[in-house]
């Protein structure tokens, strides 16, 4: 019997932290404070391999489909709202690297 374990993030989950920050990412000025705020509440809910993993396949899902994001700001938004994560967000990031046991 294959053991289920509880996931806490999603890509629903993602998207609602990340949302303030797309008029940022289509190229306004600094990132919100929501912003920021979503992105601290989503590296503080990614805290196992397994939601480290999901985090990363939502965010490069994201940042391939959205239409007229600068993939710069894109890269560079968890370090732009002080957050250290171990991958570069953008539709090249390979997500099987982060995130294993």
């Amino acid at each position: 019997m294959k053991q289920h374990a509880e996931a806490a993030m999603s890509c629903g989950t993602v998207t609602k932290n990340i949302a303030p920050c797309i008029a940022y990412l289509k190229g306004g000025s600094g990132p919100s404070a929501a912003c920021c705020s979503g992105v601290k509440a989503l590296n503080s809910l990614a805290a196992t391999p397994a939601d480290q993993k999901t985090a990363c396949s939502c965010l490069k899902s994201a940042a391939s489909s959205m239409k007229g994001l600068d993939q710069k700001k894109v890269a560079g938004l968890p370090g732009s709202c002080g957050v250290s994560i171990p991958y570069s967000i953008s539709p090249q990031t390979d997500c099987s690297k982060y995130g294993s046991t």
